[in-house]
């Protein structure tokens, strides 16, 4: 099955094959999610058939959204298809964009809706283990500290994410390092 992503063509947003969008690099939409509790991030760890950077630790959600799928749509179909996690109200914080090589020839540039959602202490997860190897509570600055100590252990795009747009993400969520 050929899934198309909606990417950039000459400067017209188009139906693209996901694969041959990553394979040239296309500018393309996407949409990020952040679960939180408190100051702890949910993440994840790609599944190992991932076609790019599997078993790697990501933030708790990202895909591409399907064409004319509104982004905060995809933000909740997505949680629930990877994580089994419904009843979140995801809140959109920002636009984002970033260029990244994530192997194998392969190149993420992406226009990215990031979206921010409370959980409580027991968010029922089941995760779909095509999608998700693991999960796991960190709390931020522990995840910054991980991060500064095995960054290759992330995926590019969350080392981009907490580099870069963190404030924008999160605001005064989080605790200040």
């Amino acid at each position: 099955m050929t899934t198309t992503i909606p990417a950039w063509v000459d400067g017209t947003l188009t139906p693209v094959d996901k694969l041959e969008a990553h394979r040239k690099g296309l500018r393309h939409k996407a949409v990020s999610v952040f679960v939180t509790c408190g100051d702890r991030v949910l993440l994840q760890r790609r599944a190992m058939g991932k076609y790019h950077t599997p078993g790697l630790w990501a933030n708790t959600c990202c895909t591409h959204p399907a064409w004319d799928e509104a982004s905060r749509d995809c933000a909740v179909r997505r949680l629930d298809e990877e994580l089994g996690i419904t009843g979140l109200d995801p809140e959109y914080r920002d636009r984002v964009e970033y260029r990244a090589d994530v192997g194998g020839g392969l190149i993420e540039h992406e226009v990215v809706d990031i979206f921010l959602a409370e959980a409580g202490e027991a968010l029922p997860l089941d995760p779909d283990p095509d999608e998700v190897m693991e999960t796991e509570w960190v709390r931020y600055p522990d995840l910054l500290g991980r991060i500064k100590a095995a960054p290759q252990a992330f995926t590019p795009w969350l080392r981009i994410y907490l580099d870069t747009y963190a404030a924008r993400i999160f605001g005064d969520r989080m605790p200040a390092l």
